[in-house]
């Protein structure tokens, strides 16, 4: 009993100096974690290996791949007063010559020759547009070309070694998948927001001529136009264009244009420097019950 007893205390013994070597010596062992802020207040860091890897349901990855190559649009342009010309307003109010009035908006970067999408409305009459980059890079853009009737508008820049978005496909979208949207909402800078998407082919909304719009709940505010709505793989599925709102701000209804027809427009204007359309006189419209029973039409 004795032998034991020794054999016990030895040990116990041995491990009480190991801890008191470890504690004095490698504190940090035995916190698992542990940290002490600036303030001196005791905090439990993550580890790294856990930091560098997205947690489940996490979009990070979707947001990394695609915001790189979506821009925020600086625009300026000359404004006179419409009477500016008249003698009688000169007469009283005198030359109030022109005022600098700055726009803001977004764009992604859809090829590396430097062209960019945005919408028509972003860039329309202005007289110098800024794009800068997440690298903080700015360059000054040319209109290569818009198309008021899907408000969209083609851009370029001459600059190197562009992030470059990748196109998805719009037509195989469907009710319910998520979505981020990512811009310069009121210039606070890039900013991904996340939603699903709410309704497909929204139409006769008064936005524009051709409307075949992605409705998704995912925040869109002022300066996000332009800007990318991607999957949850960072592809490209429409260029965000306008919102339903009351106040000004997000309600959770927002507009884009599928990538599928922003394609359409690319190719028209940089191979034709115009979109052209076949048409013919005649306009579609949903069958009411009260149209079938005019018209004598038994349809389901």
């Amino acid at each position: 009993m004795k032998r034991f007893w020794l054999l016990f205390s030895q040990t116990v013994t041995v491990f009480v100096a190991a801890y008191f070597v470890v504690a004095t010596l490698q504190p940090d062992w035995l916190q698992r974690g542990a940290m002490r802020s600036g303030a001196g207040i005791a905090l439990i860091e993550a580890p790294a290996t856990t930091l560098t890897q997205p947690a489940p349901g996490s979009l990070s990855s979707a947001a990394r791949k695609a915001a790189p190559a979506v821009v925020s649009i600086n625009t300026s342009k000359e404004v006179r007063h419409p009477r500016s010309n008249d003698p009688w307003f000169q007469f009283f109010f005198g030359d109030q010559g022109s005022q600098a009035q700055a726009g803001l908006g977004s764009g992604v970067i859809i090829s590396p020759d430097g062209y960019i999408l945005t919408n028509n409305h972003v860039v329309e009459g202005a007289d110098e547009i800024e794009v800068t980059l997440t690298d903080s890079r700015r360059a000054r853009a040319t209109v290569i070309g818009t198309d008021p009737d899907t408000d969209l508008a083609i851009l370029k820049v001459e600059l190197d070694k562009l992030p470059v978005i990748v196109l998805g496909n719009s037509d195989q979208l469907a009710v319910g998948d998520q979505v981020l949207a990512i811009g310069n909402p009121f210039g606070v800078g890039q900013t991904v927001t996340s939603g699903i998407v709410s309704a497909l082919g929204r139409s006769q909304l008064g936005i524009n001529t051709f409307e075949n719009f992605i409705q998704t709940d995912a925040a869109i505010n002022p300066g996000n136009s332009g800007g990318a709505l991607v999957d949850v793989h960072g592809n490209l599925l429409g260029i965000n264009t306008a919102i339903y709102s009351r106040s000004g701000g997000n309600m959770g209804i927002g507009f884009a244009i599928p990538v599928s027809t922003a394609r359409l427009v690319l190719d028209g204007i940089v191979k034709d420097g115009q979109v052209t359309r076949g048409w013919i006189g005649v306009e579609p419209s949903e069958l009411s019950p009260e149209l079938a029973e005019t018209f004598g039409v038994k349809a389901t």
